[in-house]
């Protein structure tokens, strides 16, 4: 699990301290924590733990087919939205599969582990502000990329907003992208797990009108439930349908579908949340100015950096208990580039603080 934020245990072990003493800017987790109408429903249900689960999560996927306006039966439950990134290519078998490069890792290793197949990765490059290039994709995905021409994609994952760069394709862009998928037969997974902080971008309501569309939606990002897990995504009817025969069962505990049922009318918190991410990224990229560090615009609660210093830098704050992604084994990025989670004042005043010494000292 070297390849993920969010791994405080080790550190703990390590440092021989407390999660609490770790200040995490490895995982890009709402700083607010979670809704306070999650944690009532948590404390509420605790007596349900001894019993199994609902087997498929079916009243959290009402509750969220009613929140989103969409056919419940398109809709499927995981535990976190990872374990739906598995379950796609154990069952489609996809013989050719194009992810963007850097891009989560999960995608790759699911396809690997599940159906052996060929990897085509679309370069995002720095010159061009690592922005995907539609028509470019497309290219990609009918199987005409960097001057060759080869089979067809039969499965595309993009992350949007993009990790770890933050990036957003616009929706109209995800849509045309979205239309030569089916021309071409091929399924186009939409992640996304971070959507929440620009969610008029959302195509989680054109699945109905497109059979090769997919949505996956994770809660755990937004919410603060990254212990609990939790995601859903949204499937074109008969590929829910195959999807929910190699479906495991009991896989959304109990604890975690009172969470998320809460949580989805709690506006308030997201209102809340909103504002605060919004205050702190004008701070952060203020800062980065100051300092002179190189990062680029971010629709999402994180931000991708390049230190001339970089690996100084991650050992240091990592000896003083303060956590940054060291984005060196992403694909496509190398030596130099760090993405760092949005926290709160007092935790993202006390990270540049300890940069700017170290870039003093550098």
């Amino acid at each position: 699990m070297r390849e993920h934020g969010g791994n405080i245990y080790e550190k703990c072990r390590e440092n021989r301290c407390a999660p609490c003493a770790i200040i995490d800017f490895s995982a890009s987790i709402n700083p607010k924590g979670m809704p306070r109408a999650a944690v009532a429903a948590i404390k509420e249900h605790i007596a349900l733990v001894p019993h199994y689960p609902e087997p498929y999560a079916e009243s959290l996927v009402s509750a969220i087919a009613r929140h989103y306006s969409i056919n419940p039966g398109s809709v499927i439950c995981g535990n976190g939205s990872t374990e739906l990134i598995y379950l796609l290519p154990k069952v489609l078998k996809p013989k050719r599969v194009l992810v963007t490069a850097p891009a989560f890792s999960e995608y790759e290793r699911a396809c690997s582990m599940n159906s052996g197949a060929s990897v085509v990765r679309y370069a995002l490059r720095r010159e061009d502000n690592f922005a995907v290039d539609p028509e470019a994709f497309i290219n990609a995905m009918a199987g005409r990329y960097s001057g060759k021409r080869g089979p067809k994609c039969e499965l595309v994952f993009l992350c949007n907003p993009h990790n770890p760069t933050g990036r957003l394709v616009k929706k109209r862009a995800i849509l045309k992208i979205a239309d030569a998928a089916r021309k071409l037969r091929c399924y186009f997974v939409v992640d996304e797990a971070f959507i929440d902080f620009c969610a008029d971008e959302s195509v989680i309501s054109s699945v109905a009108k497109n059979p090769y569309l997919v949505v996956l939606r994770s809660m755990t990002k937004f919410y603060a439930l990254a212990g609990l897990r939790l995601g859903f995504g949204v499937f074109p009817a008969k590929l829910a349908e195959r999807l929910k025969q190699y479906k495991e069962p009991w896989s959304v505990n109990n604890l975690a579908l009172a969470a998320g049922k809460a949580l989805l009318s709690d506006l308030a918190y997201r209102e809340a949340s909103l504002a605060l991410i919004a205050r702190e990224k004008q701070f952060l990229e203020r800062s980065f100015k100051g300092l002179g560090i190189a990062y680029w615009p971010s629709d999402a609660n994180y931000y991708l950096l390049h230190l001339r210093n970089a690996g100084s830098v991650i050992g240091e704050l990592d000896r003083k208990g303060i956590l940054v992604r060291d984005c060196s084994n992403f694909e496509g990025l190398g030596r130099g580039y760090v993405r760092i989670a949005v926290r709160s004042r007092q935790e993202n005043a006390r990270l540049m603080e300890e940069v700017a010494q170290l870039c003093r000292a550098s």
